[in-house]
């Protein structure tokens, strides 16, 4: 006598970079899950969007926003886009931290500042083998204790070590209170660094970085293929209140999106509706929120151990503005005198007087920027040249100053409670394209003590899984690893393609889950 299989009803609140690669690995398995996804914006993404731009002004007519590129270890991130016919681009990074002289510093060229700290950089990289040797212990110490218990200079934090982590990881304005193991991980994780330690410069000169291509129109494809193999796709939609999660199914009260309870239109009628499983693709305190009452004491814990923070991306291309708070062009005072052929070289390269390593195009044309403020230098404001960094500016660049097309800045403006050390009135009106607010977590050492180690003992209980890069950091590599991973614990299978990505997967899937890779994999063989 057969016996019929019941496909298990699966429902992924959000459809961003997590809730899509759960998806897409679920939908691998037609005949054992029913995929539904509930995203309360117009277009799937998350925080990965596209903005229109004029191309006659700008030089392209499309600019990626929130979130540019990344490391060419994103294999997970990359293997989607190819998949979809969209081709990351290689660059060579190019940063300009601080202002003036007695602040500036970047991996371009020697400075007078990289000279000033000399002996912090070479101890830096011993600190982080200690860090390494020492975990976890040290690695849950901030950054700005760990900083003080070695007796690194002051301003070697302030100037050099949280704009640093801050640009990169996105951890803002509360870099201070990082954890070190965070901070070793960025130089020396296989999986998570994005460069190698220099001892010479902390930052190596022209790593190799990778813008993304139009996010807009990947996750248009990826979304129409996705609901070509059945997945239901239901966009503007909303999850109200979480009624029910046990054995017996996942009860959720959904409606339309509305985005008039303030002005007192009545809002659409609630619809209730029943899954097997619930995958939460959303943020922390979204989660806890919608889980409501259903909410367990570990998951109250675990999710409310994450902090978020309210920050406002001004896209816009107001050169003057730019030029008043970076050094945007090569000046000879912000150089020091070469000490080696090495260095002569860069110099030459950052003058504009030769090509450099791999043939990079010849001059200093930095992509991130930092600006510190004077009274409180452990915050700080971060801006891109976005005509510098992403590929399809480059492809068209000519000189801004040269009368070419007028290059696309993003000035972002970090925690609206700070917003008093904010510069953000004095960009000009008339050349803001485009305003945005995000929610952004902070990766304080709490997250590390709470979130991150707890996320095994919540994810699976209660019929409910949760994924997205604020299970450990905040890259989007991350966000596609933990979709796939809820998407894996269900049930699905993790499509090898890459050593590299197989080893990120397993790492994340024991620290998520505590789910050994090699030990599941086995035990599935053996049932079937």
């Amino acid at each position: 006598m057969s016996v019929t299989k019941t496909r298990k009803n699966v429902v992924i609140i959000g459809a961003g970079a997590a809730g899509m690669s759960c998806a897409a690995t679920l939908a691998q398995h037609p005949e054992d899950f029913r995929v539904t996804i509930i995203e309360r914006n117009d277009v799937t993404g998350g925080q990965g969007t596209s903005i229109s731009l004029d191309k006659e002004k700008y030089g392209t007519d499309w600019m990626n926003n929130g979130v540019q590129g990344g490391s060419p270890i994103f294999k997970h991130t990359f293997n989607f886009f190819k998949k979809y016919g969209h081709e990351p681009q290689e660059v060579k990074l190019q940063v300009a931290f601080g202002k003036g002289p007695d602040g500036f510093w970047t991996n371009c060229f020697p400075s007078n500042l990289i000279n000033q700290f000399s002996y912090d950089i070479k101890k830096f990289g011993t600190v982080l083998k200690i860090i390494k040797w020492t975990m976890p212990l040290l690695g849950l110490v901030p950054i700005r204790i760990m900083l003080r218990m070695f007796f690194f200079s002051k301003d070697f934090g302030d100037k050099m070590v949280y704009p640093l982590i801050a640009l990169f990881l996105g951890t803002g304005n509360q870099t201070a209170n990082v954890s070190c193991a965070i901070l070793e991980r960025l130089f020396d994780d296989p999986n998570m660094k994005l460069w190698d330690y220099d001892p010479e410069t902390l930052l190596p000169n022209l790593p190799t970085m990778v813008t993304f291509p139009n996010l807009h129109n990947f996750y248009e494809d990826w979304r129409k293929d996705l609901q070509s193999k059945g997945v239901d796709i239901r966009l503007k939609t909303e999850v109200v209140e979480t009624t029910q999660r046990n054995n017996n199914g996942v009860i959720l009260q959904t409606r339309p999106t509305s985005n008039n309870s303030s002005s007192g239109i009545t809002a659409p009628a609630c619809i209730t509706e029943t899954f097997d499983e619930l995958i939460m693709c959303i943020l922390a305190d979204d989660a806890l929120r919608l889980l409501g009452k259903t909410a367990t004491r570990k998951e109250k814990f675990v999710l409310g151990g994450a902090s978020f923070y309210d920050d406002i991306t001004i896209t816009h291309s107001d050169r003057t503005y730019f030029k008043k708070h970076y050094e945007t062009e090569f000046d000879p005072k912000l150089c020091a005198g070469p000490k080696s052929k090495t260095q002569e070289d860069q110099i030459a390269f950052a003058k504009g007087e030769q090509s450099g390593p791999d043939g990079e195009e010849k001059g200093f044309r930095p992509m991130y920027y930092t600006k510190s403020y004077k009274h409180d230098p452990k915050k700080i404001e971060m801006s891109f040249d976005c005509s510098n960094y992403q590929h399809q500016f480059r492809e068209t660049s000519d000189s801004e100053s040269a009368g070419g097309k007028a290059h696309v800045y993003q000035s972002i403006f970090l925690d609206k409670r700070s917003d008093e050390l904010w510069t953000i009135g004095e960009i000009d009106e008339t050349k803001i394209i485009e305003r945005k607010w995000w929610h952004q977590l902070g990766h304080g050492w709490q997250h590390y003590v709470r979130v991150v180690p707890g996320m095994m003992f919540i994810n699976g209980k209660n019929n409910t899984l949760f994924a997205g890069s604020w299970t450990l950091v905040n890259m989007h590599e991350l966000a596609c690893v933990s979709g796939i991973a809820a998407a894996y614990r269900l049930g699905a299978k993790y499509t090898k393609f890459d050593d590299f990505a197989e080893d990120f997967f397993s790492k994340y899937l024991l620290l998520s889950h505590g789910v050994r890779f090699g030990k599941e994999e086995r035990r599935r063989k053996k049932q079937h």
